[in-house]
């Protein structure tokens, strides 16, 4: 694996990734690799309707967000 040096980081930004990383409950490296990842690399997240198996047949139709969001409310 390769070693990332960063020189110069800003330390209002420093603090702001550590108190990131801790809510998180990783390292501060382990952060700076998740963010990167998300914004570099990672790739699209599937959405339930792109999922095989089991299920995708109950979903067609459904949108994913609205369900959750109102799933969320019944538990107020």
């Amino acid at each position: 694996m390769a070693i990332l040096n960063i020189k110069n980081l800003p330390d209002g930004l420093y603090q702001r990734l550590k108190a990131r990383a801790e809510q998180q409950h990783r390292s501060v490296a382990q952060e700076v690799t998740h963010i990167l990842d998300q914004v570099l690399g990672g790739q699209e997240p599937l959405s339930i309707l792109d999922l095989q198996g089991l299920g995708k047949s109950a979903w067609t139709g459904v949108e994913a967000t609205a369900h959750v969001d109102g799933e969320r409310r019944a538990w107020d």
